[in-house]
């Protein structure tokens, strides 16, 4: 089949990698417009752009389906599907339409759970055992459409937003393969959603990042490791901004103050709500993520509080 792919960042590359490597051709591929980045704000081609250029297939960066000619441009692509996977835009029907045989989506929840922008960190900050992958026919409404395939991961006590992203992004271009095989023999029937499941991962704001040390350590173990790596979970250490990149659950000092700083044993644990919070990985303005007990080390901690 002939297949335009439509993603922008590196949870797409992999999706896009295994339609590149499958018997299928990628006609084409859609990304959002190159954009500042870095120290210097230099526009930087995204992951998927990378991809497709290294790979020589055709690039369209198009800043909406608007423009003069875009939609001209797609139909004449002459494609039977078109794969999107965190391309950044809502597709208009005029677009939906343009494929044979339609849209289909990778998203990174089991739906209908977790519909939107961040499902992954959505998933873990709300305790979530579970989390995986849906491929979808896209519909006008916002992840709604008919589900094609589903694979379920588990989410451990450990696991972060991160290292998930990477597990889900190759689980989505597994299954990915598989659909689109079932579609060039036919084979596009879906499972309608259950409506009265929905719930809406929300795009994630940086003021979600303020840990406040009312809460119990388990609340703040999930937003820590649910906004690892971005915005990152932070706190104030004698004025200054402290990112907690990495913490866990402790059994000490049960009854100690919210914020409160004990040293245990050469380590650093933190009073919450309720139980404390042992910090892991941390990081101050201008310098780099270090051990928690390098942190120690260099700093005079012992009675201090975060947060105040």
């Amino acid at each position: 089949m002939r297949i335009i792919f439509a993603g922008t960042p590196i949870f797409a590359v992999a999706s896009l990698q295994a339609l590149i490597d499958s018997e299928h051709t990628v006609c084409g591929v859609y990304t959002q417009p190159d954009r500042p980045a870095g120290r210097g704000q230099k526009l930087t081609a995204s992951p998927v752009k990378q991809l497709a250029q290294q790979s020589g297939i055709a690039v369209y960066q198009p800043e909406n389906f608007k423009e003069a000619g875009a939609l001209d441009t797609l139909a004449s692509l002459n494609a039977d599907l078109m794969v999107v996977v965190a391309y950044g835009l809502i597709l208009p029907q005029a677009v939906l339409d343009t494929p044979r045989l339609g849209c289909i989506n990778v998203h990174g929840s089991l739906l209908p759970r977790w519909r939107g922008a961040a499902p992954i960190h959505r998933a873990i900050m709300a305790g979530d055992e579970k989390t995986g992958i849906t491929i979808m026919k896209v519909a006008r409404k916002l992840d709604a459409g008919d589900m094609l395939y589903k694979i379920e991961c588990p989410i451990g006590n450990h696991s972060t937003s991160s290292e998930l992203h990477d597990l889900l992004a190759e689980l989505g271009a597994q299954g990915l393969i598989q659909v689109v095989n079932r579609y060039a023999e036919g084979d596009t029937e879906g499972e309608v959603q259950d409506e009265s499941l929905v719930t809406y991962a929300h795009k994630l704001e940086k003021h979600e990042s303020l840990i406040n040390w009312q809460a119990s350590a388990v609340e703040l173990d999930r937003q820590i490791r649910g906004l690892n790596p971005w915005p990152v979970a932070q706190t104030t250490f004698k004025g200054q901004t402290l990112k907690i990149w990495g913490a866990e659950l402790c059994s000490s000092n049960p009854d100690s103050k919210p914020g409160r700083i004990e040293i245990n044993d050469h380590q650093i644990e933190v009073g919450t709500g309720q139980g404390s919070l042992r910090l892991l990985e941390v990081q101050l303005p201008g310098g780099k993520r270090i051990h928690a007990a390098d942190f120690l080390n260099a700093h005079q901690c012992a009675g201090e509080s975060l947060g105040l």
